[in-house]
This record gives C-alpha cells, sequence and structure tokens, in this order.
C-alpha cells in the first residue's frame, strides 16, 4: 500500500469528548477535524502508533500491553471522567516492530507491559476511531527533549507507514497552562503564524527552523516545556520530504488561543 500520511494534532483540553456539555462548544472545530481523519486516510489503519506527550522516560518507551488500561492523568474534573473507558486493544507484535527499527536506528528503547492509555492517547482516540477496533500502541518522549533526537526517531519509524501504521503525534500547538485562555493570546497567536508559515517552507528549511524552534516568536511563552510540542518532530520525521497541511486551525481556542494539527503526506492512499 502507499505509505500512510502522519499527523501531528492538538488533543484539547483535558478529558472534554466525556464533558460535551462543559466542554463540547469549545471543542466543536477540533472534534469535527478528528472525525474526518478516517475519511481522509481512505484505509482502515493495521494499528495507530500514538507519540504521546504525557509520558517520558530516561529512553524512548513501547507499550507492548495487549489490554491496555486507563490512566487518568489529570485533576480537577468531574468523578465520571475517571471511570471511563477506549477499549482498543494494544498490539504487542507492533511495539517489538517499533523496538527493531529503533534499535537499528542505535535509539535505545524498552517496551513496557503494564502501560495504559494516558488521556493524550484517549481523548483523541475516541474522537477518531470511537468503536475502539483498531489496535493502539502508544510511544514516549525522551527526557531531555532534544529536538533531533525526536526527528530521528520519527525517521526511523518511517517504514512502518507502508506498513500500515498510522502514525500520530499527540500534543498541543500552544501550552502554557499559566496562560490558557485570554492572556495566552498575543503569545499563541504569534508562535501559531511562526509555526504556520515554518510548515509551508520547503523541506530542508523547515527542519532547520524546527530544530530551532525555541527562536521563534514567544516559543517559550507558547511552551515552556516543550513536551506538548515535540510530538510533532517525531511525526515530521517520518515523512519529512512531504508536504505539510493544515487540518485544524481555529484562532479562539478558550475564548483566544490560536492552535493548529497538521498532516503530513498526501491524504490520497491506495
Amino acid at each position: 500500500m502507499s505509505p500512510l500520511p502522519s499527523y501531528f494534532l492538538s488533543h484539547g483540553g483535558g478529558p472534554w469528548p466525556y464533558m460535551n456539555d462543559e466542554y463540547g462548544a469549545r471543542h466543536a472545530l477540533l472534534a469535527a477535524s478528528l472525525r474526518e481523519l478516517p475519511r481522509q486516510i481512505k484505509v482502515r489503519p493495521a494499528a495507530v502508533l500514538v507519540v504521546t506527550a504525557h509520558w517520558e522516560g530516561p529512553e524512548f518507551l513501547i507499550s507492548a500491553n495487549p489490554q491496555p488500561g486507563m490512566i487518568y492523568d489529570y485533576s480537577g474534573f468531574p468523578p465520571h471522567t475517571y471511570q471511563v473507558h477506549y477499549d482498543a486493544p494494544g498490539a504487542p507484535l507492533v511495539a517489538h516492530r517499533i523496538k527493531a527499527l529503533l534499535d537499528g536506528a542505535s535509539q535505545i528503547a524498552s517496551l513496557d507491559h503494564e502501560r495504559g492509555f494516558d488521556h493524550g492517547t484517549f481523548t483523541l482516540m475516541t474522537s477518531i476511531y470511537p468503536e475502539a477496533d483498531i489496535p493502539v500502541v502508544q510511544l514516549s518522549l525522551k527526557h531531555g527533549y532534544d529536538p533531533s533526537t525526536h526527528v530521528a526517531v520519527g525517521r526511523a519509524l518511517a517504514p512502518l507507514r507502508s506498513e500500515g501504521v498510522l502514525i500520530i503525534g499527540s500534543g498541543l500547538s500552544y501550552h502554557n497552562l499559566r496562560q490558557f485562555g485570554p492572556a495566552g493570546r498575543i503569545t499563541s497567536h504569534q508562535f501559531d503564524a511562526w509555526l504556520q508559515s515554518t510548515m509551508q517552507s520547503p523541506a530542508a528549511e523547515r527542519m532547520t527552523q524546527l530544530l530551532a524552534w525555541d527562536q521563534a516568536p514567544a516559543a517559550r511563552l507558547a511552551h515552556p516545556r516543550e513536551d506538548h510540542l515535540l510530538p510533532l518532530m517525531v511525526a515530521l520525521g517520518a515523512a519529512e520530504n512531504e508536504i505539510a497541511t493544515c487540518i485544524y486551525h481555529e484562532e479562539t481556542f478558550f475564548g483566544a488561543l490560536a492552535v493548529s494539527s497538521f498532516r503530513f503526506g498526501s491524504s490520497e492512499t491506495s
């Protein structure tokens, strides 16, 4: 089959798909963009690999639990959001394939046989594939947050795209929780404008700019801690010479914020 595209997806705030009354209107555009993904790729993936901003380790960690549980890695939300389930299976064979690819690229990685789905994964997946019938594997970030290392991991994982594995980087294009609302209006718009321009640059220039992302306008105000940006590096590395398409953008997220998601590669698959 033709290679599947890879994605960097902004995953929204908290367990929003399970709080329609409170968060539904704020996430309507994001939800619509996520529901569109299966129509974009047109084929049923063999598995989904989620590079999640909500997991990191001293080396790259790969979830290999055949029946993942749930990790409610948020606080202050209604009691029912600590009982929700996304019951997709894991994919241990895919996890072993990922480890082999990373080993071959001299990227140290370990299998984690206990890890469940964190909210960077299940909030997206419950919107994209609500039937929960496609296996899901998670990949952590690595301590130190070196962007070039995460791009290199994406490059190593690129063969998965031709093996029917959909690669999704799950983060948020703006992630300053102390200025999550009107206080972040200016900085989120400045950083998003840079990100949009960078994504449309030629591949080599795009890579150079993203590897030096912290020199972008308002970079450290938009991402005081870059955990929610680094999944972008992996998704890009997996399709670094392919066109980037903005598939979700709004400028009034939580009333004021500019946030975006991107697809790398064509939506035409066969």
